[in-house]
């Protein structure tokens, strides 16, 4: 076997550290917030709707990279590994500027144009919020790459302290930007783009040391190489597209949200923050899955891939086990932390209770896809995902909302069945991923 027990656990155990502390420090970010009010807490929520769109898709040609570098790394050929990782920061540094710049330019015009019917007090600490942290694009182009890197070198202890450090500085910021100097929504987006810079910087250092299985060694590995930027965009233009169809389906969801008040925007945002407790070990082992089945494919041992994959899966449900039991036990406490009004707090709670119940599912729907990326079988994952996001999850929430009138509710309603129709499919596909992966 290409991993070992000790190699496996030495692999997730900080991919899930680093996926716990993601999460706990969006946590605080909304409790933080909410001390200034519910239409900071909408504001920011509606922001991180797009700036999330951004990261997925910086993420998606991250994943394109490591499934690269993986698989160069399977057949031993560590110098286009190499090669590869430069080329990977390459382009996700062309596409953050980018993005930033579209951002910083559109500003509030973008804003009122996907959220035009939130409340002016919404609207205002939103267009705040999104003009400091756009300026963090590019850092964090720069700290993804470099951890997919390390990722598919095996090493994740080394993404994960990084992100110890990125974390801590933003909370810390966030507690004296908010706290100590009242500062208002921009005390959770200056620590933000602060964090991101350091994590960058550290990160960029990190990827250049020579000791490293992959190393950016100089401006030679920088320089555009088209046949190594289309085998990484390859499987990162799909994985993007998938991931930014998804996001803009998640945008549209929020602009459907926002037109049924500030309880239920509230309530939709801090229901939406705590369940990402649930997404957190499957996140992470999702991630090992690109390393373990790209290292396993490169060295043409298909059935292993399928042994791992299966394995990571039940190791999911496990913790899901814990996770969601925990949640449910205690929704009421922690709900309550982030001091919603009576309606909110109750809409919120019941929509933690009905995401719960539909976990069931979904380890089928994502972290098992990684399988198929990582066997470059992207494009078939993101015509599943695209039409699945905009056929049953959009296509249901309008109806159960607009037409069926069930509120906000409505909106889970059919990200569920989106689920269902994912894993019922991807359970299928993967069933001949052995004789698939073999013809690439």
């Amino acid at each position: 076997m290409l991993f070992s027990k000790k190699d496996l656990i030495k692999l997730l155990g900080p991919l899930i550290v680093e996926q716990i502390m993601t999460v706990l420090v969006g946590m605080v970010d909304v409790v933080m917030v909410a001390a200034v009010g519910e239409a900071a807490v909408s504001g920011v929520a509606l922001v991180d709707s797009i700036s999330i769109l951004i990261i997925q898709l910086l993420a998606a040609l991250a994943t394109g990279g490591a499934v690269v570098c993986s698989q160069y790394i399977g057949k031993q050929r560590l110098e286009a590994a190499c090669h590869g990782a430069g080329q990977l920061i390459l382009i996700t540094v062309v596409c953050s500027v980018l993005f930033a710049g579209t951002a910083l330019l559109g500003g509030r015009h973008l804003l009122e144009l996907v959220f035009g019917q939130a409340e002016d007090a919404v609207m205002g600490n939103a267009a705040v919020y999104f003009r400091i942290t756009a300026l963090s694009y590019v850092f964090l182009a720069l700290y993804n790459s470099g951890a997919a890197l390390f990722r598919s070198m095996g090493n994740s202890r080394v993404s994960m302290m990084a992100s110890l450090v990125m974390n801590g500085i933003n909370i810390v910021g966030n507690a004296i930007c908010i706290y100590g100097l009242r500062m208002g929504v921009e005390g959770v987006a200056w620590p933000t783009l602060v964090s991101r810079i350091v994590a960058a910087v550290l990160m960029g250092y990190l990827v250049t040391r020579p000791g490293n299985v992959i190393h950016v060694s100089g401006l030679k590995d920088l320089m555009p190489d088209r046949d190594m930027v289309k085998r990484i965009m390859g499987v990162g233009i799909p994985s993007g597209l998938e991931n930014g169809m998804f996001q803009f389906g998640k945008i549209a969801l929020q602009s459907l949200v926002s037109t049924l008040g500030t309880a239920a925007i509230a309530s939709f945002a801090v229901a939406s923050n705590l369940v990402t407790l649930q997404y957190l070990p499957g996140n992470a082992l999702g991630l090992g899955l690109i390393t373990i089945v790209g290292q396993c494919v490169g060295a043409g041992e298909y059935e292993q891939a399928k042994q791992y994959t299966r394995k990571l899966i039940l190791a999911n449900y496990g913790f899901l086990f814990v996770i969601c039991g925990a949640m449910v036990l205690f929704s009421h406490s922690i709900v309550g932390i982030y001091h919603l009004s009576p309606e909110a707090s109750e809409l919120a709670r019941n929509m933690i209770l009905m995401h719960t119940a539909g976990m069931l599912i979904w380890p089928l729907a994502f972290p098992l896809p990684n399988t198929l990326r990582a066997g470059l079988d992207a494009r078939f994952t993101m015509a599943v995902s695209v039409f699945s996001m905009w056929a049953f999850r959009i296509g249901f929430a309008y109806l159960f909302v607009k037409v069926w009138k069930v509120g906000v509710m409505g909106v889970w309603w059919g990200m569920f069945i989106d689920w269902i129709f994912r894993a019922a499919v991807f359970v299928a596909r993967f069933r001949g991923f052995s004789s698939r992966a073999r013809q690439v």
